[in-house]
């Protein structure tokens, strides 16, 4: 049973440093939507999101109130919309219709993002799944709450390398398509190996087939706090250090259960699962990086990073896990470089490379997030890159992805501005030399041998 004694033993920490919760995410399935008529269909998911939601922010908004816990993000995820538009879209046009209707449901709910325009393509696409991946573009340029996705590897399918082939060519369209914004449309697309039915998290929510019809999902953050109390162990050893961290994620945690319950029973919808995730804000002070500052390197990127951010990863799982009813999702830390100011920071000073990045999402909770590039950077390029990361996340049976972005216009030393939690970015250099050959390969990348277990 959580009383009022342990928020308010976090009142410190969200007065103080930076505790909030991240996000509560409504996932809402549309497969009762589903019909062959288009304008009947948008009809259908536009009334649905707005009757099971309507009350979300309000219930969000009242808990904040009541017990003084900001709540960050109210958001939506719905079915993969590859899968519910299949029976009416006939053309790019039509599933950017449906597009506009998630956007204006959105809208009327009051939530930050809606996530869920999605294709699941682990395998293999249907001639479906490829309208939609065309057009992503076109959905992301013409909507303003939009989420897009695309799982394209899985450890028990191997990588579709035809879906990171074409995800590279679909990036820099969304970039060119929104260049005018510093091509801001890749930053709500992300292409994920081993995605999870139940994640919170934009820009890779959705609502998985497993889910129930709608259910309440909620994101815990608080890297400032974490670091507050690391600080006060300088020089300690790693058993203490470890030790710190997990009580802190416990209380964090806590708080996360406390606001999950809450929603669950104001707006009766059952509680899903909490995400135990570390996930920064561009705000001073709430920042993964300097966590691993205060673990003792000195800018992420350093010798001892990837073993600093496993340590860190780890202990955060193993004090949250105990605090919950239900973990789920991805849980662990987010490293996305222009959502931290202490990785910008590092990937300015040269500390911090793409390469390195990689490195870390072996150990992390997600991938190559937020991540801005040269606009000339070649499609070709783009699928290799992505196409690592994903057999990151295949052979070691984990989440992983990329969100990449080419800003149109842009290199090597120049800045993109993306605004809010979003925030901006350094233009990180890429590695010139061609891939080509290697992605433009038909076909799909085998699963790995432990996958075959039943």
């Amino acid at each position: 049973m959580i009383n009022i004694s342990e928020v308010t033993e976090t009142n410190e920490m969200i007065q103080r440093e930076n505790l909030d919760v991240r996000t509560i995410t409504m996932g809402i399935s549309l497969m009762d939507c589903i019909t062959s008529d288009n304008q009947g269909l948008s009809d259908r998911i536009y009334d649905k999101i707005t009757r099971k939601a309507r009350d979300l922010v309000r219930t969000g908004e009242a808990i904040e109130a009541e017990y003084g816990i900001p709540i960050v993000n109210k958001r939506i995820s719905v079915t993969p919309i590859g899968l519910v538009g299949a029976s009416a879209c006939e053309s790019r046009e039509d599933f950017v219709k449906l597009a506009q209707t998630l956007d204006r449901a959105a809208e009327a709910t009051g939530v930050n993002f809606i996530g869920g325009y999605s294709a699941l393509v682990a395998k293999g696409m249907t001639d479906k799944e490829k309208l939609l991946i065309e057009s992503i573009p076109y959905a992301l340029s013409s909507t303003s709450r939009i989420m897009s996705s695309v799982v394209a590897g899985s450890t028990r399918t191997g990588i579709n390398m035809d879906a990171v082939r074409l995800m590279g060519e679909i990036i820099l369209k969304t970039a060119k398509e929104t260049k005018e914004q510093d091509s801001i449309g890749c930053t709500k697309l992300v292409v994920l190996c081993n995605a999870p039915d139940d994640n919170p998290f934009m820009a890779g929510a959705f609502h998985g087939v497993t889910e129930p019809d709608v259910v309440i999902n909620v994101g815990v953050s608080g890297p400032g706090v974490v670091k507050r109390a690391l600080e006060k162990e300088r020089g300690s050893d790693f058993e203490t250090l470890c030790e710190t961290i997990k009580k802190t994620a416990f209380k964090v945690t806590r708080v996360g259960e406390l606001v999950a319950q809450e929603a669950s029973r104001r707006l009766n919808v059952p509680f899903g699962i909490i995400d135990l995730s570390l996930a920064p804000t561009p705000a001073i002070g709430d920042s993964v990086a300097d966590i691993l500052h205060e673990i003792g390197v000195e800018y992420p990127g350093a010798p001892g990073t990837t073993a600093a951010l496993a340590l860190l990863n780890d202990q955060v799982k193993k004090g949250g896990i105990m605090a919950a009813s239900s973990v789920g999702g991805l849980s662990g830390a987010f490293i996305p470089v222009s959502e931290d100011q202490g990785m910008i920071d590092a990937a300015v000073s040269g500390a911090l490379t793409i390469e390195k990045l990689e490195a870390m999402t072996c150990v992390c909770s997600v991938g190559l997030d937020m991540i801005a590039i040269p606009g000339d950077t070649p499609a070709s390029s783009i699928a290799g890159i992505i196409a690592d990361e994903l057999a990151l996340g295949m052979v070691n049976q984990k989440t992983t992805a990329a969100r990449l972005i080419p800003v149109i216009g842009k290199k090597v030393g120049d800045h993109a501005e993306f605004g809010g939690l979003l925030g901006h970015a350094p233009i990180m250099p890429v590695n010139t030399f061609s891939c080509e050959e290697f992605v433009n390969r038909r076909g799909r990348i085998p699963a790995p041998v432990h996958s075959f277990k039943n």
